[in-house]
């Protein structure tokens, strides 16, 4: 796969020259991490989305920060890219893959490369949230889109060669009557090789981005680039949320810029953080590369100012600099949210269909600290659908127990009627489910892993909920709670020695003990480098989300009742007192 090749339209020349010396400015305007919004709307709350920052969500906002630049710098004068993850996350997202899905004959288009349409992006980066519904939704996504989703280490499996377009160039008009082309590097996290290892395993290969950055950029300079932009689906921090797992970096973004010379700007995405503008210094030319990130979900639009120079037969980048606005500034597009009017009305009607009712209303809101019934509903009805799956076989006599998180503290069953969004509120990601065979000493190291999350509090004194979890950035849904067994999580001990009382039945754990977990296919492909569960032998998978899973239970059963399925399997504790 080559590049992509673009010209903007001539710019105006008013303030483009200083003296004799030919000087061009333009600006690059980038988004990341989508995630599926195009409206100011929260489809699980059925209401405008809005957090205790009052921040803006959709593409529909940020297309009227856009031509707010456009109009201050030209048309012609910017570039608009994206850093990925951007058909995965919402209910509307959802909706033209799984049940409208835009692969049908005759099918949809998907609403995201509608609006990136309307609005005129000129490239974007692929993200691993592209590769949640395989391969083919990607492809008819691509197909969709009038530019190009780029991927310098998204490979072929067997070729090796680019699977994507690596790379795109565009000219700039200049009035000068010298061009500048300017090369837009895409590269995207070699993490989807283990997070979606069922759609790309066999088909696709992610190498590193630092080691194809260090390919690819001398090929864009030689090619007569004056800008290379990297768009990274990359933090910066230098991390891996799976350890040693792969050989290449989650966060990369930051490595590229010190390692690769060549590089002038990265836009950096995947880590969900706000990078308004931080320079890192090239270990070979001394030179200050710029990185931004804006906020996800279209909260934030990053704008790179570039001032150049021509010098010695060529234009040179002088000075660049960046910045974030934040949408929650304007009013959305009306061209955009009424291209996409009808699409936005048919999800709301379809998330709120009632599927059921509750006996009393249950909340996600104590369930990072506390065993709480939603978060028992989950693993319910995982433990009851491997049950019914391995029922009449080898394994279907050993004990299932089943893992989940608290994926958000906002979601919640209402007593009454249950909708489609309640359901699905409590299950955001696109998650399959699998049972994998473990042993006693297996699950209690697991969850001695898992209890990293909490903060190690000597016993005595008060406890302040708001502090006693996400020990060392460990993120909500990189904290399981295993349902089946009981134990306590003695928070007054050192990270590994904090599972007290492990018990089946109320008989001790024993180390030879075999058990079925039902688990996610991101715990088990080996996402929050979890211990065992990767390697273990794999009894069965579902290529259903977990999501869907829920509402089917739900609807089938007509009423949730947590008196059938909660109870207290796990606590925390200091030196053997309960902490709630």
């Amino acid at each position: 796969a080559g590049g992509v090749t673009s010209t903007a339209a001539a710019a105006p020349a008013e303030g483009r020259g200083r003296g004799r010396e030919k000087r061009y400015s333009f600006s690059v305007l980038g988004t990341t991490d989508l995630h599926g919004n195009v409206f100011n709307w929260d489809y699980f709350t059925d209401a405008e989305f809005d957090d205790r920052d009052h921040n803006d969500v959709g593409l529909a906002k940020i297309s009227t920060l856009v031509e707010r630049v456009r109009a201050e710098k030209g048309r012609g004068n910017t570039l608009l890219i994206d850093a990925g993850d951007t058909i995965q996350g919402t209910q509307l997202s959802y909706y033209y893959a799984k049940v409208d899905p835009i692969t049908a004959e005759s099918g949809p288009v998907h609403p995201m490369a509608q609006a990136m349409n309307a609005i005129g992006y000129d490239a974007a980066a692929l993200g691993n949230h592209e590769f949640n519904y395989g391969i083919p939704v990607l492809r008819k996504f691509e197909e969709q889109c009038e530019f190009p989703l780029l991927g310098a280490n998204a490979l072929d499996a067997k070729t090796l060669r680019p699977a994507f377009p690596p790379y795109s160039m565009h000219r700039l008009r200049t009035p000068c009557g010298r061009d500048v082309r300017v090369a837009v590097l895409g590269l995207t996290n070699p993490g989807i090789a283990i997070w979606d290892k069922a759609h790309v395993q066999g088909k696709m290969t992610f190498p590193g981005l630092e080691e194809q950055a260090a390919k690819w950029v001398p090929k864009l300079r030689s090619m007569g680039a004056d800008v290379v932009i990297v768009s990274a689906h990359s933090g910066s921090s230098g991390t891996s949320s799976y350890g040693d797992q792969l050989p290449h970096v989650e966060n990369a973004a930051g490595l590229v810029a010190e390692q690769v010379p060549g590089i002038d700007a990265i836009l950096v995405g995947h880590a969900h953080k706000e990078i308004p503008e931080h320079f890192v210094t090239n270990k070979e030319t001394g030179r200050q590369v710029v990185l931004s990130e804006p906020l996800k979900w279209g909260q934030r639009l990053t704008v790179f100012d570039f001032d150049l120079v021509w010098s010695r037969g060529r234009w040179t980048v002088e000075k660049v600099g960046a910045q974030v606005l934040n949408s929650n500034t304007v009013e959305e597009d009306p061209k955009v949210a009424g291209l996409l009017a009808d699409e936005h009305e048919k999800v709301v009607a379809y998330v709120n269909q009632v599927i059921g009712t509750s006996t009393e209303a249950m909340s996600t809101a104590e369930g990072p600290y506390k065993d709480v019934p939603i978060i028992d509903l989950i693993s319910h009805v995982q433990a009851e659908t491997v049950k019914a799956a391995l029922a009449g076989g080898e394994f279907a006599a050993l004990p299932v127990l089943s893992q989940a998180s608290c994926f958000s503290r906002s979601a919640g069953i209402p007593e009454g009627e249950v909708t489609i969004r309640d359901a699905a509120g409590l299950y955001p990601f696109e998650n399959t489910l699998e049972a994998r065979l473990i042993t006693g000493a297996q699950l209690k190291e697991y969850l001695e892993y898992s209890a990293r999350y909490f903060v190690r509090t000597p016993a005595g004194g008060a406890v302040d909920p708001a502090e006693l979890t996400n020990a060392d950035g460990i993120p909500d849904y990189n904290y399981d709670a295993v349902y089946g067994v009981t134990y306590d999580i003695d928070i007054a001990r050192a990270v590994g020695s904090r599972i007290v009382g492990l018990a089946f039945e109320g008989e001790p754990v024993a180390d030879d003990a075999r058990f079925v977990l039902a688990v996610n296919n991101y715990r088990a492909s080996g996402g929050g480098n979890f211990p065992h569960v990767p390697g273990a032998k794999q009894l069965w998978a579902d290529s259903d989300e977990i999501r869907n899973t829920i509402i089917s239970w739900v609807r089938e059963a007509g009423t949730v009742d947590p008196g059938q399925f909660a109870s207290v399997d796990w606590r925390l504790t200091r030196d053997g007192t309960p902490v709630f």
